[in-house]
């Protein structure tokens, strides 16, 4: 009887053993991979404008990362009087990239399957320019950018308006209504 439970013994440790050894391996295999999977993607190009928050680069559909800019059709109020504030985000990052070269770093996928990149022409980051302009709100990011286009009333805190996921959730009105 001792003989059979120390074979036993000896079986167990052994599959103990193969099994450590392989769990070890696929870690090593997994550090490996993981080390040398290739840098974020780079997109670089001239930009073609969607809207205050959107462009097409080099082919690739580009949502700036860290901000949410008026819907192009998106009506605010300044003065007393309704304003285009989204047609005025648009043809602020239009002036911004003026024909250059854009770069893009990507950073995530959207759930439209849009790439959400920080975007740069030469030095400017687009949407910490956006932010800062008031032509845009922070979303995860320019938070400070934000406060300070609040404080000098610049674009969009120079009057009244609706937060862009606030005017989506409540359903687009027709372009003209």
């Amino acid at each position: 009887m001792a003989r059979f439970s120390a074979r036993r013994h000896r079986v167990n440790r052994g599959f103990a053993l193969l099994s450590m050894t392989a769990f070890l391996v696929a870690g090593g295999v997994l550090a490996y991979a993981l080390s040398m999977r290739a840098p974020r993607p780079q997109i670089t190009g001239h930009a073609r404008i969607i809207d205050g928050d959107s462009l097409m680069v080099a082919g690739t559909e580009v949502r700036l990362w860290g901000i949410d800019a008026p819907e192009l059709f998106q009506r605010c109020m300044r003065d007393g009087r309704e304003v285009q504030c989204g047609r005025e985000a648009a043809r602020a990052l239009i002036a911004m990239v003026a024909g250059q070269q854009v770069t893009c770093d990507r950073r995530d996928m959207d759930r439209f399957g849009r790439t959400v990149a920080t975007c740069r022409v030469e030095a400017v980051d687009l949407a910490q320019a956006m932010v800062s302009a008031g032509h845009a709100v922070s979303f995860g990011g320019y938070y400070a950018e934000e406060a300070q286009a609040r404080a000098g009333r610049r674009g969009l805190w120079a009057g009244e308006f609706m937060r862009p996921r606030e005017w989506r959730d409540r359903g687009r009105p027709p372009p003209g209504a």
